[in-house]
């Protein structure tokens, strides 16, 4: 081995004599079921490749590897090439295993394992170079966009092999591109993906996301965050009171507006007339003392910035004082109206039923009396038919004195 190592020139000249004599040999001992296997790989530009050649089987027959311009790489144990990234990993009667490190595209195409028997076998392992690509670019016509407006980025993935796959990502939304892939000079490839979308207020400060797909690296993004512009959003909220508004209150209103920019002039209005005079207006803030139901209607606070205005409404309407027996105007919370409205319904209630009942009653007490009045008439006139008299009569009726005495209980 070390005089190999020193004399290459005789090494390669014993390595051809003695790759005859074996062919000889082989030619005169037949082989039953040599099998010979490998493995195509896959490696990352300056990373290592492993190559092994394997037998099942073997009757000491000799293992050799060559390079894709068919030379000699490892004889058995031992390496002609003068290339020392090949290193012997493991050399045993039923594998030839060899290390290629810092590996180069020039180093891609097909390595041949030969096992000398009777025919000759060979297997074949492809190496596969994969170049990974430049970190990807984020470009963007628009650096500050409106709502409602469309815009186009592109993201280039530069010199991979193979050709790199992107996809896009705004926020947790895929969306599709459009790929466009350049084979350059070098045998790289360069794709540039495009997008197109249009934009709303939601998008504001939400990531654009640029993914590379490439089998040599994991993980390989880049983003970029939307500044989106939009007009103002207005609400209003009422401060005081929480419930009716009553005769003698007081009322706070506070308009609450948002946009990009953030808006820098905020009105308040009142909608077909004046604000009241005594009105405090102070920012955000509308404030009306001592209420009266002159001062109805609809207030509005208008807030703009660059992109435009919006406006919010509020209906004011001045409800009566309410009784002496409530807690004061000022006072006064959210649902205390309520209430008092549902006892005057309950009153009333109970009073029409109460009426009804005498109603009733009366008709009842009416229909009672004038029974018993039909009836005195009807005992006072028993007997007297065959009566020669008034005085006959009423001796001769139902009872005599007697009866005259009921009679007049139930007259009473």
């Amino acid at each position: 081995m070390a005089n190999a190592g020193c004399c290459s020139l005789a090494t390669i000249l014993f390595l051809s004599i003695f790759q005859a004599a074996l062919l000889q040999g082989a030619a005169q001992i037949p082989v039953v079921s040599q099998n010979l296997v490998t493995d195509n790989v896959s490696v990352v530009e300056g990373e290592m490749a492993i190559i092994s050649c394997r037998v099942k089987d073997n009757d000491d027959s000799v293992i050799q590897l060559l390079n894709p311009n068919r030379q000699t790489i490892y004889f058995r144990d031992m390496r002609p090439l003068k290339d020392v990234r090949f290193q012997l990993v493991n050399f045993s009667d039923n594998e030839l295993r060899v290390s290629l490190s810092n590996v180069s595209l020039s180093d891609e195409g097909r390595y041949v394992c030969q096992l000398y028997t009777d025919p000759p076998q060979e297997a074949y392992a492809d190496i596969t170079v994969l170049v990974p690509p430049g970190s990807p670019i984020i470009d963007a016509r628009d650096e500050v966009l409106s709502e409602g407006n469309e815009t186009e980025m592109t993201c280039t993935a530069m010199s991979s092999k193979p050709a790199a796959t992107i996809r896009w990502m705004k926020g947790d939304k895929e969306l599709p591109g459009k790929p466009k892939v350049e084979l350059t000079y070098d045998r790289m490839y360069t794709v540039t993906s495009s997008l197109t979308f249009t934009v709303n207020k939601e998008d504001d400060g939400v990531p654009v996301v640029c993914i590379i797909d490439h089998p040599a690296v994991k993980d390989f993004q880049a983003q970029k965050y939307l500044e989106v512009q939009y007009k103002p959003e207005v609400k209003i909220m009422v401060e005081f009171p929480q419930g009716l508004t009553r005769e003698g209150e007081n009322l706070e209103l506070t308009c609450q507006a948002k946009g990009k920019p953030q808006p820098q002039r905020i009105n308040w209005v009142k909608v077909d007339d004046d604000v009241p005079s005594h009105a405090v207006i102070t920012g955000a803030d509308l404030y009306i003392e001592n209420l009266n139901k002159s001062y109805n209607g609809t207030y509005r606070c208008v807030a703009a910035n660059s992109l435009g205005e919006a406006y919010d409404d509020y209906i004011l309407y001045v409800y009566d004082t309410a009784p002496s027996t409530e807690p004061a105007a000022h006072d006064s919370r959210a649902g205390e109206g309520a209430p008092r409205t549902v006892d005057h319904a309950v009153i009333g209630g109970v009073v029409a039923v109460v009426v009804f009942a005498m109603l009733c009653l009366l008709i009842v007490l009416g229909r009672y009396f004038a029974r018993h009045k039909g009836t005195y008439f009807t005992h006072e006139a028993k007997g007297a038919d065959d009566a020669a008299d008034a005085d006959t009569a009423i001796i001769n009726a139902e009872g005599g004195h007697t009866n005259s005495d009921e009679k007049k209980e139930y007259y009473i």
